[in-house]
């Protein structure tokens, strides 16, 4: 089993930031990658970034510019620093752990509101 804290969300105005921080603990033996995913209110979840155990990045179109992940690996934890929010970026955003090896494993999600 792999346990998540997940912290960092909360209620911002557009044109602000959020720092997502997420650590992973438990049943993790070597990790691929970690990323976050997002879910807003009747969609589906999509992804925002990811980043490999190397250090690659991956972003959603929509938020490259504004988002940064990263990663600690001593730690299992990774970090997303969201800057020029806006509205549309509402949503439960879910951290996630991909193994080598085995199914990926969700944290429990934190809300991100972006509103005036």
């Amino acid at each position: 089993q792999v346990q998540f804290v997940e912290s960092g969300g909360g209620l911002v105005q557009p044109g602000g930031s959020l720092r997502l921080s997420c650590a992973a603990s438990g049943s993790i033996f070597r990790i691929s990658a970690m990323g976050w995913s997002r879910q807003a209110p009747g969609k589906q979840r999509e992804l925002v970034a990811l980043i490999t155990n190397g250090g690659s990045t991956r972003y959603q179109d929509t938020v490259k510019g504004r988002f940064t992940i990263s990663r600690d690996n001593a730690k299992n934890t990774v970090y997303l620093q969201m800057n020029s929010l806006k509205p549309e970026d509402t949503a439960v955003y879910y951290c996630y752990v991909t193994p080598t090896a085995g199914p990926t494993a969700w944290g429990q999600g934190t809300q991100v509101t972006v509103s005036s």
